[in-house]
């Protein structure tokens, strides 16, 4: 009653509601968390303790001022377009620093500095992850307080009290406790060497650590010693080797009568038997870095996250889930946690990807982790239970191509050694996306990369082996069978239209078409229409829908989905699917997969056509002329005899799909159809058309290079993916099968014209 009573009478005011879109939905989501089923929170000194961990290699760390201002050929710079998609929160920066516009912000250095932060929060930097995850920190400050502090204290207020003046002891004693319970590890392997070298990064880095004290970095330190043997022989030369340290460093200020004076410190310093680096990069990155953190629980995050300080605080009762047994049997040993894509408001194709994205690692991971039981870990924002991986090969794979997609051999290792994998909903971290097409490309192309190599990696086959029936299958779906699907989607066309050619040129399709026999075939035509639904991607968008419905309500859903299909997102979709089904069966034929840097920068800038060429030629391009050319011919031979109608319903979706193919990618490029960009494609294209290659001309300067690299899978690969590849060429046996029907055909028509009188018995034996 109490209830009802309140949602009659009290109807918050619009002052009180925020303008600023983000903030709603943080307030919303965090309010709606606390109803949701949490363990309760222990004091903070009896909580689990947890390690943050945050591999980093050479992405940006803070944006500097002349990257702001670096104009593209656009004319758009990063500040300029950030200012576009964030026009309230640029007018709040600029009243809460004081300054009226751009120029006065340049006038002072603290103001040009808060200027490189703001922008620096806003983008995929690793000055934005730090924030967020040292959030924890000052939420575990703020709770050891509240834990801490004399009733008599908390009921004057909080602020009137005055716990967390800077000379409180009790301020001291929180500290203390909220670093015993947290610790934050950034492995910076290449820290050593950017240091030495003078790198802007390397100060950047040094300046995080100055402005988070208890914030530490990892790396790999490289140095020049002389051994021992050398020392004892005469001979210079062996006197020098290269030693490898797994290094942590803290900030420290060297003297304390010039604070300017910042230099990092050693904590530890574990020499290595050689270089740590001989696997793929971001595991053994993670792997070296491991040993420095501490407590029961490990959360991995990616250098493209944020925090936010409202979910940090509950973290205490997220750790307490390692204490209850979620399957009555075992406790648990992955924790998943849900996230929210941050990149959808900077381009369209950002907000495809940001809405594909939210319903996975919402919809998606919830109904794997129950009632499915095969949630495993998708390098996603998860805490592993960090004494029973360490203890059982460590959170990270590391061996060359086959760990391409590291982070979901961790979830592997963990459920075959008998580990659970939960997920959790009432906590959310930040997480970017690629927002350019060719990286959404790149990105796409690494998982499937990384899906071909899971086909054949001997984790799935024991997987496989030791489920359940029920559990077997739900690991196939979600795991390899989504790409496996899409590829035998893609191949079905190409079975149909060769199909479909045949009986054409043989005749056997007028033969059905017009008699009396077959007439009534309409469920036949009805079902082959229906499959262009299934084509056009429609599918894709249905689990979004479901979850924008579940978490807007149902007429945003409904909306949001029109919306994206005015802004494309079939095309998008259908284009992704080339992009999936090329690269998971070019991994499945000659292996080597490789890890595709997509660069996580704001994409702003038109691509040339040759950069399009190299990135689509094999996967779509061709394709989409192959199967063009069989539409067409299947269309001009089969036209005699059947109606347009027919045609357009059995077709339509192939020529979707060949269309989009073939367009996409300029579709989506910016100033994609601009005269004078694309005079100036031309040029650079044939430029490195006609480029000679050679050792050391790189693909994009030559085609010849080009050419070879994308050749190169072959030399390394085994007769049967030689023989499969040259089948499924479409140079080759596509063409030949085509000739030798035409020439079957114009065999037969000069056969009944020579032979038929004369040598019956022959002609029939060659018919």
């Amino acid at each position: 009653i109490k209830r009802l009573h309140l949602l009659l009478t009290v109807k918050e005011s619009a002052m009180d509601v925020p303008t600023n879109l983000d903030a709603r939905r943080r307030i919303s989501f965090f309010a709606n968390s606390l109803f949701m089923d949490m363990p309760k929170a222990p004091k903070v000194r009896n909580m689990l303790p947890f390690s943050v961990l945050t591999p980093y290699y050479k992405e940006d760390v803070l944006f500097s001022s002349q990257a702001l201002e670096e104009e593209n050929e656009d004319g758009v710079s990063i500040l300029f377009y950030l200012q576009k998609i964030y026009p309230d929160e640029w007018k709040n920066f600029l009243e809460r620093v004081d300054c009226k516009n751009e120029e006065e912000l340049r006038e002072t250095e603290q103001t040009e500095d808060e200027l490189r932060l703001w922008a620096s929060y806003r983008g995929q930097t690793l000055t934005r992850t730090v924030r967020g995850m040292m959030y924890y920190r000052q939420a575990l400050v703020l709770q050891s307080c509240l834990d801490m502090a004399p009733e008599n204290d908390l009921m004057e207020g909080f602020r009137a009290a005055d716990i967390l003046s800077e000379e409180s002891h009790l301020l001291t004693q929180s500290k203390a406790v909220a670093d015993m319970k947290f610790t934050y590890v950034v492995s910076c392997q290449s820290y050593g060497i950017q240091k030495r070298s003078g790198d802007a990064r390397a100060q950047d880095i040094l300046r995080l650590m100055t402005t988070y004290p208890s914030l530490r970095v990892a790396y790999i330190d490289e140095v020049e010693e002389t051994s021992k043997e050398g020392e004892a022989s005469k001979d210079r030369s062996k006197k020098i080797e290269k030693v490898y340290y797994s290094a942590l460093v803290k900030a420290a200020v060297t003297k304390p009568d010039d604070p300017g004076q910042k230099l990092d410190q050693d904590i530890y310093r574990i020499k290595l038997p050689g270089n740590a680096m001989l696997g793929e990069g971001k595991p053994e990155n993670q792997n070296h870095a491991i040993i420095f953190t501490r407590g029961e629980g490990l959360q991995t995050i990616d250098m493209n996250q944020e925090h936010y300080m409202e979910e940090t605080l509950k973290m205490r009762n997220l750790l307490q889930e390692f204490t209850k047994k979620h399957d009555g049997v075992r406790y648990p040993t992955i924790l998943g946690v849900r996230e929210h894509i941050f990149t959808g408001s900077v381009s369209s194709l950002a907000w495809f990807m940001s809405n594909q994205e939210t319903s996975f690692v919402t919809i998606g991971q919830r109904v794997l982790a129950n009632p499915l039981r095969v949630r495993f870990h998708y390098g996603h924002p998860d805490i592993f239970d960090r004494l029973f991986h360490l203890t059982r090969g460590g959170v990270s794979k590391a061996s060359k191509i086959i760990n391409l997609s590291e982070d979901i051999f961790a979830g592997f290792n963990s459920t075959l050694r008998e580990g659970n994998v939960t997920h959790h909903e009432y906590m959310q971290v930040g997480k970017g996306r690629d927002v350019g097409l060719n990286q959404i490309s790149l990105f796409e192309a690494k998982i499937a990369y990384g899906n071909g190599e899971q086909t054949l990696s001997r984790d799935i086959y024991r997987l496989g082996h030791r489920f359940d029936f029920f559990r077997m299958l739900s690991c196939y779906y979600t795991t390899i069978g989504f790409y496996f699907s899409t590829m035998i989607t893609v191949w079905t066309v190409y079975v149909f239209l060769y199909g479909r050619l045949y009986l054409v040129l043989s005749g056997l399709d007028e033969g059905l078409a017009t008699g009396r026999r077959f007439i009534h075939n309409d469920p036949l035509q009805v079902a082959l229409a229906s499959q262009s639904f299934v084509q056009l991607g429609f599918l894709m968008a249905l689990p979004m829908m479901m979850e924008i419905g579940l978490e807007r309500g149902f007429r945003t859903a409904l909306s949001d989905f029109v919306l994206m299909q005015l802004q494309l997102a079939s095309v998008f979709f259908t284009f992704s699917l080339g992009t999936k089904t090329h690269y998971y069966g070019k991994t499945l034929l000659h292996g080597g997969a490789e890890y595709r840097a997509t660069g996580r920068g704001f994409v702003v800038f038109h691509a040339k056509f040759a950069e399009n060429y190299r990135l689509y030629s094999r996967s779509h391009f061709v394709k989409g002329i192959e199967l063009m050319i069989l539409l067409i011919v299947f269309e001009i031979f089969g036209q005699s005899y059947r109606g347009a109608i027919a045609y357009i319903f059995i077709t339509f979706s192939m020529w979707f799909m060949v269309v989009t193919w073939l367009f996409a990618p300029f579709l989506f490029n910016p100033s994609g159809f601009e005269w004078q960009k694309i005079v100036d494609d031309w040029t650079d294209w044939n430029k490195w058309i006609s480029n000679r290659g050679g050792i050391g001309v790189s693909p994009d300067k030559s085609w010849e290079s080009w050419w070879e690299k994308e050749h190169e899978p072959l030399k390394y690969s085994g007769k049967r993916g030689t023989v499969l590849e040259i089948v499924l060429a479409v140079y080759c046996l596509s063409w030949v099968v085509i000739f030798f029907i035409l020439l079957v055909m114009k065999a037969v028509s000069v056969g009944r014209r020579k032979f038929s009188a004369e040598f019956q018995l022959v002609f029939r034996l060659l018919k």
